[in-house]
């Protein structure tokens, strides 16, 4: 029979492999040089797994999550002007930033939805809006998601898309 340790190995290669395969590709063409945009993260405060059963109801595991919001552009800053926090059904749960906030070239401003805050649900979201004095690369805008209670580990990310104007 194997020891923990055999098993904490395979955790760690699942744990990879599954960040992995949500992380972009390295490669990717350059995005175009932008002034603002409005941005949709998809967030989860908990996911249901396993089977319905006889209750008609699946497991459901909480999860934590970090917005990050990265200035990519190496010399000029953006400002960020709402992170406004949804739940599954598009109610506004509310606002994580109360004022403007300037992110430095490189920089990067976070909000973080603790692992007991499981008011979003399944399908909550964030729609982030940023601006810039000049056109500069647009920042990456993710969410990692995880819990790593009981010697389980569920992480992942979820990257955000931009909304037409």
């Amino acid at each position: 029979m194997r020891g923990h340790g055999f098993l904490r190995g395979w955790l760690g290669f699942l744990v990879f492999a599954v960040v992995s395969a949500a992380t972009p590709a390295f490669g990717q063409e350059a995005r175009a040089l932008s002034r603002g945009q409005t941005l949709y993260l998809s967030i989860y405060s908990h996911m249901l797994y396993g089977n319905l059963g006889k209750s008609g109801k699946a497991s459901s595991v909480q999860l934590s999550t970090l917005v990050s919001v990265r200035n990519t552009d190496a010399r000029r800053p953006l400002r960020i002007l709402s992170a406004k926090y949804f739940d599954t059904n598009g109610k506004l749960l509310g606002e994580r930033l109360p004022a403007p906030v300037v992110v430095p070239p490189l920089g990067t401003f976070e909000s973080f939805v603790e692992l007991n805050d499981a008011s979003g649900g399944s399908g909550a979201n964030f729609i982030v809006k940023w601006d810039a004095e000049q056109p500069l690369n647009p920042p990456l805008v993710e969410a990692l998601h995880v819990n790593m209670d009981g010697g389980k580990a569920v992480i992942f990310m979820t990257q955000a898309i931009p909304l037409a104007e």
